[in-house]
């Protein structure tokens, strides 16, 4: 079985640590460890029925809990299987301007997406950590050009404000912001731009609601952008591609309001100390992170050190070999609670002892 190119690949990390799949506790995946919302849970067992008829391929009733939690109409948004099938769509509108520009390290399927349309890519490269937008986007910007960045970014968890993005709007023919983790920052602190739609014909914007409500077997996000292109894009792709039963967690999921404040709460706290651990092992060097997950620097060759992991401890982190910018010495692992924080950190330290003194190995 060839490495995986994602996180959360449970089957190719249990053979490398010979062990079932359920005994594999994964970091390489960053999704919310609190597990599925129970209000979805039973309003899926509720739902079964639903299986046995096709769903309404406009999926009204979808698409107002949406629009309610954006604070737009319905006719601004569409439901995905996933929000990588809404990015298919975006790729292809973006493929149609003169040059995509595209911040990296970025998420994998961004270029795969791109160049399904055969869209001309120019990756903008920086040192980490990354600092102001205006430092990674040139001053000079070609007519008829896209813009797709994500925000918070992956891998890096950085945090772009507002301000920062809103004068790209006027500068680019196309911007396409990837927001999946913008969920897991509280309402006062989110920077997302779901407001401007309305007001900016060429600004989509992507959401994911798997990571965050921790369903991501289901496969559902939406996309926000003008109507007319909501109306291409319906017309593009196949009917029914969200199915009942991820449609009845999405609408019950975005009403729990107690599980979202309770994550919230949790990510405050253990993301700090989890940061600060890794910080206080020699040999690593965590980069700040506003998100559910955190990007760290080895000195060590993170292909061994993976491995190791999941031999000793049965513990799978996220390797970087797929983001060329990054290569064998950054990994990435998601803030899980606070018990599991603390075996990854033991982990870690007895898997660097060992890498670090071979020979001491008992």
């Amino acid at each position: 079985m060839s490495r995986p190119r994602h996180g959360g690949n449970l089957t190719w990390a249990a053979q490398i640590a010979g062990c079932p799949v359920y005994s594999v506790k994964d970091f390489s995946a960053s999704i919310n460890p609190l597990g599925i919302p129970q209000t979805v849970v039973r309003a899926i067992i509720d739902d079964l029925p639903a299986l046995a008829v096709y769903p309404d391929p406009d999926y009204p009733r979808l698409k107002a809990c949406l629009a309610r939690e954006c604070g737009l109409a319905a006719q601004y948004l569409i439901p995905g299987n996933g929000s990588a099938e809404l990015l298919t769509w975006a790729a292809k509108d973006l493929a149609q301007k003169n040059l995509i520009y595209l911040i990296a390290p970025a998420f994998g399927d961004y270029q795969r997406a791109l160049k399904t349309f055969d869209a001309r890519i120019e990756v903008l490269t920086a040192q980490l950590p990354f600092g102001e937008l205006r430092s990674l986007i040139p001053q000079k910007i070609a007519a008829n050009c896209g813009l797709l960045i994500n925000n918070p970014h992956n891998p890096t968890g950085k945090l772009w404000g507002r301000a920062e993005i809103i004068p790209y709007l006027s500068q680019f023919a196309l911007v396409v912001i990837d927001e999946a983790f913008m969920d897991f920052l509280p309402p006062s602190q989110q920077q997302s731009l779901i407001d401007l739609v309305p007001d900016f014909p060429n600004l989509v914007i992507l959401r994911s609601l798997t990571k965050f409500y921790s369903l991501p077997g289901l496969r559902l996000g939406y996309a926000i952008a003008n109507p007319e292109r909501i109306d291409r894009w319906q017309q593009w792709r196949d009917p029914w591609s969200v199915n009942s039963l991820a449609a009845t967690a999405a609408i019950v999921a975005m009403k729990d309001r107690d599980y979202q404040q309770d994550t919230r709460q949790w990510l405050a706290t253990s993301k700090d100390k989890l940061w600060q651990g890794l910080d206080n092992i020699p040999g690593l060097q965590p980069l700040p992170s506003e998100v559910n997950f955190i990007l760290v620097k080895s000195d060590f060759s993170v292909t061994s050190l993976q491995q190791t992991l999941l031999q000793q401890s049965q513990i799978y982190i996220r390797d970087c070999i797929s983001f060329p910018e990054l290569g064998d010495l950054y990994f990435r692992v998601a803030v899980r609670t606070p018990s599991e924080n603390k075996l990854l950190l033991q982990a870690l330290e007895k898997a660097l002892a060992e890498l670090t003194h071979p020979d001491s190995k008992q």
